[in-house]
């Protein structure tokens, strides 16, 4: 007998219109849509949203897996635009600029210049993140995100089979208690930084992104770009700063150890 992480279709409907499916673990599914329409920049403040409901399985077998958003007068995106474009991976030529312009174009703000990060208490949160990984302990399959506070106190963990679905759940918990934007907080993901997972963190407004693995090239070049301090390779004692090291205390603006 073994456990497996389960793994279903969700679909996001704004006024009975599909927009968007992925496939994710159910369970916090409000959270992932806020958090995917909120990163995704089709919503900017909790009161746009009238409703957020989920199906229930006596409607339509699949009806369970669809989150259906009612958006308050005037503020519903235009439908006929939210077609979304998917880049290829980081070999083809032309998809990383692309990618990189499309964020930029949303003149999004760089994070909290003015957050300090103390190495000693960051290289204690992948300990932390692992004892909450409930589900991860019993299947091994899945990705995790969690929300820090500056003084590394737990404020949130969540767990999908795809990591972009767990930052989305953390953040949209964020979005739906109003704590967004997230100017003093630290996330950090069990996997490795890819250039979706930097985006969403800007777009939070997360200062700090740290990943226990490591970070892509195009994640780096964002993070730089828009000011994100990204860590990688969390793991022990020891990580690497790829970016936003001014943010380390100890390390000056140069990036060297003072």
């Amino acid at each position: 007998m073994d456990y497996l992480a389960a793994e279903e279709p969700l679909e996001i409907r704004v006024n009975d219109i599909p927009l968007s499916v992925t496939m994710r673990t159910p369970g916090h599914d409000l959270e992932l849509a806020a958090g995917f329409l909120f990163t995704e920049g089709l919503v900017q403040q909790r009161e746009e949203l009238t409703s957020l409901e989920i199906g229930t399985a006596a409607e339509t077998p699949t009806s369970a897996n669809v989150v259906q958003v009612s958006f308050a007068d005037g503020c519903a995106p235009d439908m006929s635009k939210m077609q979304r474009h998917f880049f290829a991976a980081s070999s083809c030529g032309i998809c990383g600029k692309a990618s990189i312009d499309s964020v930029r174009s949303r003149t999004l703000q760089p994070p909290n210049p003015h957050f300090r990060l103390d190495p000693e208490m960051l290289v204690l949160l992948p300990d932390v993140l692992r004892d909450s990984q409930a589900v991860f302990g019993r299947t091994g399959g899945l990705h995790a995100a969690a929300l820090f506070d500056a003084d590394g106190k737990l404020l949130v963990t969540r767990e999908d089979i795809g990591r972009h679905n767990a930052v989305d759940k953390v953040v949209g918990w964020a979005f739906l208690e109003n704590r967004t934007p997230l100017s003093n907080e630290i996330l950090l993901v069990s996997g490795r930084g890819g250039f979706e997972i930097v985006q969403k963190a800007i777009v939070a407004g997360i200062p700090v992104l740290a990943c226990v693995s490591a970070p892509s090239s195009l994640a780096v070049q964002l993070a730089r770009e828009l000011g994100l301090t990204l860590i990688g390779f969390l793991r022990g004692k020891r990580f690497v700063a790829y970016a936003g090291e001014a943010r380390i205390q100890g390390v000056d603006k140069a990036g060297t150890s003072a």
